[in-house]
């Protein structure tokens, strides 16, 4: 189990570090645009990316 929460978290570190990594201007571009949505739209983002990723997860098991 300890593995698996180890790999889950380098992988969320990778995908996390790719864009700022590749693409700095890009990321400061998406970070002001999202500082400029209401909190009402990133909640609902939120919530339904955790969805989607309790369903893909509910799906491989």
């Amino acid at each position: 189990m300890a593995q698996d929460l180890l790999t889950a978290f380098a992988l969320v570190l990778i995908i996390e570090g790719f864009l700022p990594g590749v693409a700095p201007a890009a990321y400061q571009r998406m970070l002001s645009e999202v500082g400029q949505m209401r909190q009402r739209t990133l909640r609902v983002i939120g919530i339904v990316a955790m969805l989607a990723g309790a369903l893909m997860l509910q799906s491989l098991n």
